[in-house]
């Protein structure tokens, strides 16, 4: 018995004789009026095609196993929770549906926040054809024949909601592929990405797309999850009051992370409720949303210095626990407390880049988890002592004068004069040991002798600033005297 082998389709070459006339028809695009080996084909494809849909037709595509997180997907927009600024009447998206009239647009969040199930509901509300791709595994050819699909499908009057999933991982020449398809209406974008867009995607391709940020679902929100999973099968989860609070806080705002547990918990079938230890035991806890590479690292680095320099000491040690418990390297969070140290505290506590050094030998010699209590005793220092930048902006102003002014040499009373040549130059005559005069200060000008004197470092009057402030005063008002001034 012999088989024949289909070719996959557009891969079968064309006769020479046919070519040209079959690659101008429009018609042909469609499948009509195909040369006679592509019509016999087009016939074999039509006849063997209801064998994809065989099992749906039978119903078994529905008695499948799906988990309840699909089984539970809102059905219209109205019942995603947790993004009402988004889907409300005055929403963004509440305004396009009502006006009819869609667009692209880029929904930024974190995962399980609705970015899949709401583009799934406005291709439903506008009528469009749905299209799905993940940038993980798509490239140019499936992005070329997702375009084509729809171009065909608006000759026939069908638009196209075009869905990319993780579109941040599209690399610069792949976004630049959706603009003329964008700008022309051949496809309404809807991409979703968990990181930054102004980072990861395009300019070109943020002008001509919406950026909305969806938020990650608070308490209230998962409340409903969790009830909405209880009507589904008819029973209460088997849950305290205290781990009902607990797997909320599991789920750290994701929805879909709340109904896999929620699934998991109801499959128990345990006679007494849980507690929160039981429950902890009974299921694994999820990792913090952190990732090292990607901007929440930045975004806790940033929480925690700035709440070290705002001195509130209980939440520089939260963000400092959140980070440690994310898997950030200790050692770049003891860099960091170096810097505050000497960035926003400076000489108002000379102590602070002492004790930021102190805690990263600590951790060196103890390493984890010891050595995080020296990390977390030097943000409590930090936090707690005097804050100033007058060091960091003396340092910013003085760089600026240095590029105004050039190359300007040392007044000559201050340069060495290892040679006789030097010194017939007049190099360091008149210099005075400062130590070894009667006030242990000489008055003399140290700047260069174009450039008039002028203070950079202006310390406050806070911490030990205070006490050098009281020291320049002095050493001032010795200048002037020596100088001949009052």
């Amino acid at each position: 018995m012999r088989y024949l082998k289909l070719a996959p389709m557009g891969s079968l070459p064309l006769p020479a004789s046919a070519s040209a006339s079959a690659r101008s028809a429009g018609d042909d695009k469609l499948g009509l009026n195909l040369h006679p080996l592509f019509a016999i084909r087009h016939s074999l494809f039509a006849l063997l095609s209801p064998m994809s849909d065989l099992f749906g037709s039978a119903g078994l595509e529905d008695s499948a196993p799906r988990p309840l997180a699909d089984r539970l997907r809102p059905q219209t927009l109205a019942e995603v929770v947790g993004q009402d600024h988004l889907i409300g009447p005055e929403g963004p998206i509440g305004r396009m549906v009502a006006a009819n009239r869609p667009h692209s647009i880029i929904l930024w969040g974190p995962p399980g926040t609705g970015k899949t199930t709401i583009s799934r509901l406005l291709s439903s509300a506008f009528n469009l054809h749905f299209e799905q791709l993940s940038a993980v595994f798509s490239g140019v050819a499936e992005l070329k024949k997702s375009f084509e699909g729809a171009r065909q499908r608006r000759r026939m009057g069908q638009g196209t909601l075009l869905f990319i999933d993780e579109i941040h991982r599209f690399n610069r020449s792949q976004q630049d592929s959706f603009l003329p398809v964008v700008e022309d209406g051949t496809v309404v974008l809807v991409g979703a990405t968990t990181e930054n867009p102004s980072f990861e995607l395009n300019g070109a391709l943020l002008s001509r797309a919406q950026v909305l940020v969806l938020r990650r679902l608070d308490d209230a929100a998962l409340e409903v999850l969790l009830q909405r999973v209880e009507a589904h099968t008819g029973e209460k989860l088997p849950l305290t009051a205290e781990a009902r609070d607990t797997i909320k806080a599991m789920a750290d705002g994701d929805g879909r992370y709340i109904l896999n547990l929620a699934e998991e918990i109801s499959a128990l079938k345990t006679v007494k409720p849980l507690d929160p230890a039981a429950l902890v035991e009974a299921v694994q806890r999820r990792a913090p949303v952190y990732d090292k590479s990607r901007e929440e690292h930045y975004n806790l680095i940033s929480a925690l210095h700035k709440s070290v320099r705002g001195s509130d000491p209980d939440a520089a040690l939260y963000w400092l626990a959140r980070m440690l418990a994310g898997g950030e390297q200790p050692l770049f969070i003891a860099r960091r407390l170096v810097r505050m140290s000497i960035e926003d505290i400076g000489l108002a506590d000379p102590q602070a880049v002492v004790q930021a050094l102190a805690a990263k030998d600590v951790f060196d010699f103890l390493g984890s988890p010891e050595g995080e209590l020296a990390l977390a005793q030097c943000v409590i220092y930090l936090a707690t002592a005097p804050k100033s930048t007058a060091s960091y902006k003396a340092f910013g102003a003085v760089k600026r004068a240095a590029q105004e002014h050039g190359s300007l040499m040392p007044p000559a009373h201050i340069l060495n004069a290892p040679t006789k040549l030097m010194k017939n130059l007049g190099y360091g005559s008149g210099y005075q040991y400062d130590p070894d005069t009667e006030d242990g200060f000489s008055g003399q000008n140290y700047f260069p002798d174009e450039m008039p004197r002028e203070q950079f470092y202006r310390p406050k009057e806070m911490g030990f600033e205070r006490e050098i402030q009281k020291r320049l005063d002095y050493w001032a008002k010795l200048r002037a005297k020596k100088s001949g001034g009052v």
